[in-house]
């Protein structure tokens, strides 16, 4: 299980993002161990029981923070995380660079996030409920307006296709440059900067729409410049 701090994360982003900046708590990124990351993947290769653990401790915390902000609340992000590293490990014998774990992790936990994100698409389309409970360690608001303003971003994210919400997220909730983006969803610096133009334009679109969110963002920006 994983172990997330209680403080928030530092997120510089375009007003939308300020709702979750505000309405939500992170994990802090894992801190980095002495043990060199291609020795640790021949040894989870080789089977070595302590590999695993080395693995999943340095990597876990930023996937369930990515994992917790791409599917947002109701989702529960400890079993998906958890299937994430049920992928690495079944799949790191294939990697050909040693040295590129980290990468290797964070490709496997986006194309997990697609898929995820499109099978919930297909279930509202079918209308059918979606039981899965709020975890404890996900994006939790501090009050009533914070939780109802995080509610109704969620609501337009959902509105986004996979690929551009994913865009989004990674850019404006975990702060990650385009370059970035385009080499961990494997498609080129001009792709991901159509998606994410186009998911930004939809997003502020539709904040602008809603009152009350375009309130409570209105309200955010008048405290940071007081």
């Amino acid at each position: 299980m994983l172990a997330p701090h209680d403080r928030p994360a530092k997120v510089t982003s375009p007003r939308s993002d300020d709702v979750v900046r505000r309405a939500s708590l992170a994990i802090a990124p894992p801190g980095r161990g002495g043990t060199d990351e291609s020795e640790v993947v021949r040894a989870l290769i080789a089977g070595e029981p302590w590999a695993a653990a080395a693995v999943w401790n340095a990597h876990a915390p930023k996937v369930f923070r990515i994992v917790a902000r791409v599917l947002g609340p109701g989702a529960d992000a400890e079993d998906v995380t958890q299937e994430v590293f049920v992928r690495v490990f079944s799949r790191v014998s294939g990697l050909r660079d040693p040295d590129a774990l980290g990468s290797f992790v964070f490709s496997v936990t986006v194309r997990l996030l697609k898929w995820e994100l499109r099978r919930r698409r297909v279930r509202r389309i079918l209308q059918l409920a979606d039981t899965a409970e709020l975890p404890e360690q996900a994006v939790a608001p501090a009050d009533s307006e914070a939780r109802e303003a995080l509610g109704r971003l969620y609501a337009i994210l959902d509105t986004l296709s996979a690929d551009d919400r994913t865009a989004f997220v990674l850019r404006h909730m975990e702060g990650m440059s385009l370059p970035e983006i385009a080499e961990a969803t494997g498609i080129s610096l001009a792709t991901v900067k159509r998606r994410l133009s186009r998911a930004t334009e939809r997003v502020s679109s539709e904040v602008e729409k809603d009152m009350s969110l375009g309130a409570y963002c209105m309200r955010g920006e008048a405290r940071d410049d007081s």
